[in-house]
């Protein structure tokens, strides 16, 4: 098996993260944009559809508990960018079956949320996608989101307040948390073993009592008794993700995490993020081969460079603003893009998440033009691996042995 701990030579994994009419706040304005269908099935089947086309790995859906805002610690009360959004997982368990290898990474936010459910809703994903599914965990950090469940208070914050030791140590709480949280997913799809299932119409007996298992997690934010109501994902486990910016997500990644998500300047930076990331998977005893780092961009992407500066710039005058990502902002050609993945490949990165900043359009210039410019590098595969049916065998990751088999 592949491990995920890649030598440089090796084919780049491809991923796309699929967000309302892309992450230019004003893609919904663009002549190609289909704003009155954002919120339809066929939308995102007709998305990911395309991306399966192009042979990516997986796509990401994202989600959050408000309504998008152009502010990262209050709403905006805009109304002239997309606002609202359907459930992802609930997209995911939407289109999967009309695709038949690409993987489906939902976000799922675990600041307001119970792991047991969470659980229940991936491996069900993951029965429906066949052994497609993955979860993308993330944090909810503002105090209007916490009010839509009135079980906690978090306090308002600004970016100023960041750096203040109290904020830093509440951070690395809610991290702490989520990695909890992941662990007590692990364990609830574990607490069937894969044979637990007997189906003996003959003697009456349906399952193997013996082999489901009480989890009894019980932890600071979490007590969970288990074993959870749906047996075994196909993968055994599905597949983790999480995005990270600074050392403390990146610990995230490395303890809990089979996908981590970070946001490298340069080759350099890169290379000084996957070493971190590595570093904290060996003080977490889990060796390199468990964990991928993949790099985000946001892409504008066209036939030439000057014509994709003038569309980012004529997106800018549409959106009123100058934009701006926590990732870096990719705007060129096809061949350019090619030429920084596999310099960037260089730092220790198994792979990239694009975030296409207009849909369709860059979502088909990745698929349609980048795709085959790599593959006639020998950087991507013309074709899915018919021996990797799983999400977890696309992306070179063992299955999982049971833990309670095992004991």
């Amino acid at each position: 098996m592949t491990s995920a701990a890649q030598t440089p030579t090796d084919p780049l994994h491809l991923a796309v993260a699929l967000d309302g009419a892309g992450w230019h706040p004003g893609a919904w304005r663009e002549p190609d944009a289909l704003p009155g269908r954002l919120f339809t099935p066929g939308y995102w089947v007709d998305l990911v559809q395309q991306a399966e086309r192009g042979l990516l790995d997986f796509v990401t859906i994202e989600d959050g508990l408000d309504p998008q805002s152009d502010h990262h610690f209050s709403r905006d009360w805009r109304t002239d960018r997309v606002r609202g959004r359907l459930d992802a997982v609930l997209i995911a368990a939407r289109t999967a079956p009309k695709t038949r290898h690409i993987g489906f990474v939902p976000t799922v936010i675990t600041t307001h949320t119970e792991p047991f459910h969470t659980s229940k809703a991936i491996a069900t994903l993951d029965y429906v996608s066949s052994a497609r599914a993955g979860v993308r965990v993330q944090l909810a950090a503002r105090a209007d989101t916490a009010a839509h469940f009135g079980r906690r208070e978090i306090p308002a914050l600004t970016r100023e307040q960041l750096a203040d030791p109290a904020v830093q140590a509440k951070i690395e709480e809610h991290f702490d948390e989520a990695a909890d949280y992941v662990e007590v997913l692990r364990r609830l799809w574990d607490s069937w073993e894969d044979d637990a299932e007997i189906r003996d119409v003959a003697t009456g007996r349906f399952i193997d009592r013996e082999k489901l298992h009480y989890i009894d997690f019980t932890g600071r934010w979490f007590a969970v008794k288990g074993p959870s109501i749906t047996p075994r994902p196909p993968q055994g486990q599905p597949v983790v993700a999480a995005l990270g910016h600074a050392s403390v997500p990146y610990r995230l990644i490395a303890r809990s995490a089979d996908v981590g998500f970070v946001t490298p300047r340069d080759r350099a930076h890169g290379e000084r993020i996957v070493a971190e990331i590595r570093a904290g998977q060996q003080l977490a005893g889990r060796p390199a081969g468990d964990v991928h780092v993949f790099g985000d961009l946001v892409v504008f992407l066209d036939d030439s460079r000057a014509a994709a500066e003038d569309r980012r710039g004529r997106l800018d005058e549409l959106a009123g603003v100058t934009y701006a990502s926590d990732a870096h902002i990719f705007t060129g050609t096809a061949a350019e893009l090619a030429d920084l993945l596999l310099d960037w490949q260089q730092a220790g990165l198994s792979g990239f998440r694009l975030r296409p900043a207009a849909l369709p359009h860059d979502l088909a210039r990745i698929t349609d033009a980048l795709v085959p410019e790599l593959q006639r590098r020998g950087a991507f595969r013309t074709a899915y691996p018919a021996a990797k049916t799983s999400l977890r065998g696309l992306l070179g990751l063992p299955r999982p042995l049971n833990r309670y088999a095992l004991a």
